[in-house]
């Protein structure tokens, strides 16, 4: 059950961005999922949220094959997730941006206007709910960025590069937050990420990919005595 990508292929004009990928993930857990650029982690995300159709695999939630499912549909039905760039509308308020979340996917503008106070206090951003999207330092616009996401009540939420541009407090505020999140709204994380601090310190499981197959998986522990692991993300070879 849960959310699962099996035997997952996408391809781009010859290129294999995806090559036979199975990852799946559980409501309550959090997963790293990391790589060097280029590895093909991103194009996961996508075929789990709907922005890209896989070329060969299928796609399952909750034990129901969703496969081509666009990614509407997929946050109506719990699967959300944030991007790597915010962009926040810059002529709408804080609240706005979050709302604009919920009135696309057929929430009426009143409970939309609630939920979004509501997440915006979640995250300890409520007193910039008015302030322009356009006049938020970089980390109030990251956690918009996720009010937007829980706003949608995700069952499995997926975070793409959270952490990208945040310093070494940030990215452990940022950890706390995570799980917290998980613990109140019971959803499975996905975390893709470059910051192997935070992967370690948030994550209990790791799936690595490189040059778009899986390279190895496991516990933290496990992954980081992968000979695999340590020749292709950390260049060092087996018995370094």
């Amino acid at each position: 059950m849960g959310l699962s990508a099996t035997g997952i292929a996408v391809h781009f004009s010859g290129v294999r961005a995806v090559d036979d990928v199975s990852v799946s993930l559980s409501r309550g857990e959090i997963l790293g999922l990391v790589g060097p650029n280029g590895a093909g982690k991103t194009t996961m995300v996508n075929v789990f949220s709907g922005f890209q159709p896989p070329h060969r695999g299928a796609v399952a939630l909750e034990g129901a094959a969703v496969t081509g499912r666009d990614s509407a549909w997929l946050a109506r039905n719990g699967v959300v997730r944030t991007f790597q760039a915010v962009r926040l509308f810059h002529g709408l308020s804080v609240s706005e941006n979050v709302e604009a979340a919920l009135t696309s996917l057929g929430h009426g503008r009143a409970a939309a206007r609630r939920r979004a106070l509501e997440m915006l206090d979640y995250l300890g951003i409520a007193g910039r709910a008015q302030a322009s999207g356009g006049a938020l330092n970089y980390g109030d616009e990251r956690r918009v960025g996720i009010a937007r996401a829980l706003a949608l009540q995700p069952r499995f939420l997926l975070l793409d590069e959270p952490a990208a541009g945040m310093n070494v407090a940030e990215a452990a505020a940022l950890s706390d937050l995570i799980r917290r999140i998980r613990d109140d709204f019971g959803c499975g994380v996905l975390l893709i990420e470059h910051n192997m601090s935070l992967i370690t310190r948030t994550c209990e499981r790791m799936h690595v990919m490189a040059s778009g197959r899986t390279i190895a998986a496991g516990t933290p522990a496990e992954v980081f005595a992968d000979p695999g692991f340590r020749a292709a993300y950390l260049g060092l070879e087996e018995g370094a």
